[in-house]
């Protein structure tokens, strides 16, 4: 049984240009601390191979201290450890694949076309993107020898999807005769899936970057065999991005509401918190200067709705009646348009002299 790290998508030096500069700095500091988890999670569980299935870079810029800390992480790695790069981080001239003098354990993938390298227990294919797109399938031509060795691919590619970064058919996959196949550019973790005879998955990315990376993220713990695979998924992000709703529905008012829908600790959580329900319009500046210190990152955004009982007040023969059953007929249209909701608040507000409904 052959142990192994399956990672991918690191995305080292992203911009993360939704937080402030001071902010984003720190968060490309935390990238590079992922490095030492991963080395760390290496030596603890013995493994025998470290794959990281491209764009461990978010681009060929690469500051110096992170191409510090990947090339010492990497050596600490007491294991073989091999590189397929990405479409972000290619394997170019210009790239730091070969800017830099590699620990004699890391191996990098050079070539579109596929290679073999042969290792005590298991064969080990992998190839590298040497431009930011790939038209062909990174397992085009892949068949491999029915020799009862363990035969390993890590690789770069979308599965089920033809598009420009190198799309594989699940039929490719499953003509492979690989035991496993470990992926690389997907950053939601698959799970361990199976074509054939051939076991893949995705580990997803180690840290989520914004909102559409939510929820805890890591890499995989993979037991490989001949015709045997099993995986487990550990975590190794320090924040989260997390999307919550709070209904404010109701007389508790809308910092109730909100502590109730949180999940508990939050200091880690890069959270968008989403205002539904009926009710007057919310102090968005008074919430968020309450609950913004218990957040690393908090956005709180109102999606409200006038409470019935003032849009009631449409029947009325005055202005206000007038401004309402336009602004009714416009809601009734869009229901999903906030920004419509926001107008028949501050119209109120204008027509009665407050400062919002």
């Amino acid at each position: 049984m052959l142990k192994i790290i399956h990672g991918a998508d690191f995305h080292l030096d992203s911009p993360f240009s939704g937080l402030t500069p001071k902010r984003a700095a720190q968060r490309r500091g935390e990238q590079r601390e992922l490095l030492e988890r991963l080395a760390g999670l290496a030596r603890k569980k013995e493994a025998d191979l470290v794959l990281l299935a491209g764009d461990l870079l978010d681009s060929e810029r690469v500051f110096p201290e992170t191409a510090r800390a990947l090339s010492k992480a990497l050596a600490s790695i007491p294991c073989p450890v091999f590189i397929a790069p990405g479409n972000h981080d290619p394997y170019t001239s210009r790239s730091i694949w070969t800017a830099l003098d590699w620990p004699d354990n890391v191996h990098i993938f050079r070539s579109r076309g596929l290679e073999r390298v042969d290792l005590p227990g298991c064969t080990l294919w992998g190839r590298a993107f040497t431009d930011t797109h790939q038209e062909t399938s990174p397992l085009e031509g892949l068949t491999v020898p029915g020799d009862g060795k363990l035969h390993l691919a890590v690789l770069h590619g979308c599965v089920g999807e033809r598009n420009g970064y190198g799309p594989i058919s699940p039929a490719e996959i499953a003509a492979s005769g690989l035991d496993y196949l470990a992926l690389g550019h997907i950053h939601q973790g698959s799970g361990l899936n199976r074509e054939g005879n051939t076991f893949w998955a995705y580990p997803g990315c180690p840290e989520g970057r914004g909102f559409d990376e939510l929820g805890d993220k890591g890499v995989l713990y993979v037991e490989a065999e001949p015709g045997r695979v099993k995986s487990q998924f550990v975590s190794l992000a320090k924040r989260r991005y997390e999307i919550i709703t709070a209904d404010i529905t109701g007389p508790a008012g809308p910092l109730a509401a909100i502590l109730e829908a949180l999940p508990g600790r939050t200091s880690d959580l890069i959270c968008r918190l989403i205002l539904t329900g009926e009710g007057p319009a919310p102090d968005l500046v008074n919430l968020e200067q309450t609950l913004a210190p218990e957040f690393y990152g908090l956005t709180l955004v109102d999606r409200t709705r006038l409470p019935r009982d003032l849009w009631a007040r449409r029947e009325e023969d005055t202005l206000t009646g007038l401004f309402l059953r336009t602004m009714w007929e416009k809601c009734q249209a869009e229901p999903d348009n906030q920004a419509l909701q926001l107008a028949a608040r501050y119209g109120l507000a204008a027509l009665e002299g407050g400062e919002g409904i």
